[in-house]
């Protein structure tokens, strides 16, 4: 049994939030930012949601481990995650690369991103007895203190939340077998033909990149893999496969820390890998969904971001064949719409001319969609200017020859893209 110190089990612990990726099969996306810096859901950035997981679950000191392109993150972060009150030991610490190994070594993998911070780690006053490491590149809602109070009970040295994943998804994943004891006996990562659960050979057991770790034995493990010159020192490659080989490995199902608001109708355990073009653009136009998967609108676990002081949206011009208008769309502060909007998702500051029309996309801040122009099944990065009259989505072979087009047909559009249009 957990003794009556469990309630304070989230001052005894730490979380860092591994934010370092780029997220290549985001393609221009990630050009210049990080994958856990691109934009989501009209307002936030991805990591926000980790974060916002953190704060709510009462794990008020935050490490994020950055390294590619992080501008943008850490401006980000600066200015919307600075709320914390340090006098009572509250932080999110920023963690650039340390080069701890040697001048030249940058993050080599998810482990070296953690052991690299290790003696950081240990001038923290109380001393974590537990770290919690969070990838920063998915979107959920998830309690990591129930999370953390199952780690304790189980006895285990590290816990790993998993989740249920078609199969024929889940070679992107570490995949596991568990006892009836909810201990792993196997664990494999990102496998060509991925297992299949007991009874159920369309789904797989996946990892969610959600662990948590005793402190004392996490910095052991670490201390071995750098010496260990054949490793990856990758935590899905070569710690977790070693803590299941010890037998000290234990799983955490989402079921039993996933917050679901009680008006949720659809009662859906929601996580998704936002990294691809086809998964980003689904998961973005989802929310324009008169009951969307995930509920943004739950005040008892609110996600928090950084948004700029903006007028609200404005929808002008009220004639037959000039108004403004939006169905079954999400259009955020700062924009002005006088063309039409169907089932998509604007951020900021966007602007929507006469006799436009978007249908089924996404636009990122500040983009502008000239006359007449028509958009369709787009992704629109932030900043673009679309010229009037441009249509982007209506003709596979054009738009793949001018931007980028998906094979689920979906169009990702940037401002290289159409400067060499220019």
């Amino acid at each position: 049994m957990v003794d009556k110190r469990t309630f304070q089990l989230p001052r005894r612990a730490i979380a860092l939030v591994l934010a370092g990726g780029r997220g290549s099969r985001l393609h221009e996306l990630t050009d210049r930012r990080a994958k856990p810096a691109v934009h989501f859901g009209g307002k936030f950035r991805i990591i926000d949601f980790a974060l916002s997981n953190c704060v709510n679950s009462q794990l008020r000191r935050i490490g994020v481990v950055t390294q590619y392109k992080s501008h943008s993150l850490l401006r980000h972060l600066q200015r919307g995650w600075n709320f914390l009150h340090g006098e009572v030991n509250e932080f999110v610490d920023l963690l650039p690369a340390q080069q701890r190994v040697d001048e030249e070594s940058w993050y080599r993998g998810t482990a070296d991103a953690v052991y690299q911070n290790i003696d950081i780690l240990e001038t923290y006053r109380p001393s974590p007895e537990y770290v919690i490491v969070l990838a920063g590149d998915h979107v959920y809602k998830m309690n990591y203190a129930l999370m953390l109070v199952d780690h304790v009970e189980s006895g285990a040295e590290c816990t790993i939340a998993c989740i249920e994943v078609p199969r024929r998804d889940a070679r992107e994943f570490g995949v596991m077998a568990v006892d009836d004891r909810g201990m792993i006996t196997d664990f494999v990562e990102k496998p060509a033909d991925p297992p299949a659960m007991p009874g159920n050979p369309d789904l797989s057991l996946c990892s969610m990149g959600v662990y948590v770790f005793n402190a004392k034995y996490l910095y052991e493990e670490l201390e071995r893999d750098i010496a260990d010159p054949g490793s990856n020192h990758d935590f899905g490659k070569d710690i977790i496969p070693r803590a299941v080989a010890n037998r000290v490995a234990a799983a955490h199902p989402f079921s039993r820390s996933c917050v679901i608001a009680p008006d949720d109708v659809r009662r859906e355990h929601y996580w998704r890998d936002v990294g691809t073009i086809d998964a980003y653009w689904d998961a973005n136009v989802d929310l324009t969904a008169t009951v969307p998967a995930l509920n943004l609108y739950d005040r008892n676990w609110p996600v928090w971001t950084y948004q700029q002081q903006l007028p609200p949206a404005k929808f002008v011009h009220n004639h037959m064949d000039r108004r403004g208008t939006a169905v079954e769309s999400t259009v955020s502060s700062g924009s002005i719409v006088s063309g039409e909007i169907n089932r998509s998702l604007l951020f900021s500051s966007c602007r929507v001319h006469s006799y436009a029309r978007v249908n089924l996309s996404v636009l990122l801040p500040d983009t502008t969609v000239g006359t007449r122009a028509r958009l369709s099944h787009c992704v629109v990065d932030a900043g673009c200017n679309i010229p009037a009259g441009m249509v982007i989505g209506e003709d596979p072979d054009e738009d793949a020859r001018r931007f980028r087009r998906t094979d689920g047909g979906v169009t990702l559009v940037t401002r290289k893209m159409l400067e060499r249009l220019t």
